[in-house]
């Protein structure tokens, strides 16, 4: 393969110390974002939230809603701060506002009070009452701890290295993967264990090896794995078939029994049907694709829904051949799942991890 030519770093905004240097995840400050930013959605206060007293604390109240079955937090004037779904471990919590951007290959930006994290246990009705909820939601709630999003945008075009206590570099500028023989397509199956580079122990035993020719590389699947599993800690599974966890691929994640299916697959295969009401979708699920007919009934793509941005639009950030790495720009088609673009007529599914 020949070597990649270095990705240019530009320079970035106002960046708070808990995410690095990176010059494509701004975190600013709330008057900051109010002169730089496009319209967005009022900061939210930091609620005082005892987690001693269960459903309502002074004039925050827990309510109930469907489809799907959830418990949704509300402040004094109404507006949520916080909510779970049933069955899922993903929480959506409101706080300090952020931008995400990634100028060398978009003028989409997304400015957001949404903080996704997971949570120790899957949510039940009624978990707000519960110990291990209480402690869990004391810890979080406010906090400004990397949280889903930030692990993702740490793989973004320019982002900066960042090695553990063993010298193993977890987060970078990463890429999709190498060149065929052909010299035109990409190698597909490139995992967090190639992009680290060393071998890993699944729960059941199972060790993979990481393949050298792949170093510091995540295809669309690899790079959730990488996010949800390596960095956030959701348990994963060696391969679709081998394992508990979540699974390798796309359509493997996508026809798991893991989360909820907020988005159900409809219609006849093998192209499916594309979905009518993307209104239930909230900023952390998983976004499935139907878009290569040699793959046959497989979905063959995964994004990270990220919510709106500064135009209104759908947005998410995936792995893509492309671009050669994570991105959520508009090389290949733009990133979002509303209008007619390319990826927004192949949006498929959706799942609540």
């Amino acid at each position: 393969m020949p070597p990649k030519k270095k990705r240019p770093v530009l320079h970035a905004v106002t960046v708070l110390a808990l995410l690095g240097a990176s010059g494509y995840l701004t975190v600013e400050l709330k008057k900051d974002e109010q002169e730089k930013a496009p319209a967005v959605q009022a900061v939210t206060d930091s609620p005082q939230l005892s987690s001693s007293t269960g459903q309502k604390v002074g004039k925050q109240t827990w309510e109930r809603l469907k489809n799907p079955e959830r418990s949704v937090l509300r402040g004094e004037g109404g507006q949520v701060l916080a909510t779970f779904t049933d069955g899922a471990r993903t929480a959506t919590l409101k706080g300090a506002s952020r931008t995400f951007s990634e100028p060398s290959n978009t003028k989409s930006r997304v400015v957001t009070e949404d903080w996704v994290r997971l949570m120790p246990e899957a949510w039940r009705k009624g978990a707000e009452k519960e110990k291990w909820f209480k402690d869990w939601f004391k810890e979080f709630y406010g906090s400004e701890e990397d949280d889903v999003f930030a692990y993702a945008f740490q793989y973004a075009e320019g982002a900066p290295a960042k090695k553990d206590d063993e010298g193993i570099q977890y987060a970078g500028d990463a890429f999709f993967g190498p060149f065929k023989e052909d010299g035109v397509d990409r190698l597909e199956q490139n995992d967090f264990y190639d992009y680290l580079g060393t071998p890993y122990t699944f729960r059941d035993g199972t060790t993979m090896q990481a393949h050298k020719e792949r170093f510091r590389s995540l295809d669309c699947s690899g790079f959730m794995r990488m996010v949800w599993g390596y960095r956030a800690r959701f348990p994963l599974a060696a391969t679709n078939k081998v394992g508990d966890g979540l699974a390798r691929t796309a359509d493997g994640m996508a026809r798991s029994k893991i989360g909820v299916d907020v988005i159900k697959l409809q219609g006849s295969s093998p192209w499916y049907t594309r979905p009518t009401n993307i209104d239930v979708l909230q900023p952390g699920d998983l976004l499935f694709f139907k878009m290569d007919h040699r793959t046959g009934n497989h979905l063959d793509h995964v994004a990270l829904y990220l919510g709106l941005d500064g135009d209104g639009h759908r947005v998410f950030i995936s792995s893509r051949k492309e671009v050669n790495g994570p991105t959520m720009g508009d090389k290949g088609g733009t990133s979002r799942i509303d209008g007619n673009g390319f990826y927004a007529g192949l949006f498929r599914s959706a799942k609540r991890l």
